[in-house]
């Protein structure tokens, strides 16, 4: 994207919404860190047109948050998350806790994330270098151009 096609040019929340804001690339993100690989098991898996899927497995790749790689059959692609892709982790976690806290009524059942040894996730909150809780009312962006 050039300079002029974003969003909001010196906004890293606007940037990043613009390169994977869409409902379906966070999902294809999501899938990918669950281990989906393949076009069709992304298709199964969220019950996506086949072509915004293409669109999307494109748009993904053209931004450097998925690899693709021909099948040694060379029929098929396998779908892998870059490094870009992998940092997007703690994203979804957020976006997963926010969630657990406010997309569902109370007792209503949904999936879970676990630590390969079963445990709990700790619930993300941003912190000082130094270990202190900040918030919305704790913190101020500093706009290009603007004093510190």
């Amino acid at each position: 994207m050039t300079a002029r096609e974003w969003t909001d040019p010196t906004c890293p929340v606007a940037r990043t919404i613009d390169l994977v804001g869409d409902r379906w690339c966070l999902l294809i993100v999501r899938d990918a860190m669950d281990g989906a690989t393949a076009f069709t098991e992304f298709q199964q898996r969220l019950g996506i047109a086949r072509n915004i899927l293409a669109d999307r497995l494109r748009r993904l790749i053209e931004h450097g948050i998925l690899t693709s790689a021909p099948t040694p059959g060379g029929k098929r692609h396998i779908y892998e998350l870059t490094d870009a892709g992998r940092d997007l982790f703690t994203t979804i976690v957020a976006l997963r806790q926010w969630g657990e806290r406010h997309a569902f009524t109370r007792n209503e059942p949904h999936s879970t994330l676990r630590g390969l040894d079963g445990s709990a996730v700790a619930e993300l909150r941003p912190t000082t270098k130094i270990g202190e809780t900040l918030t919305a009312a704790t913190t101020r962006v500093h706009k290009v151009g603007t004093a510190r």
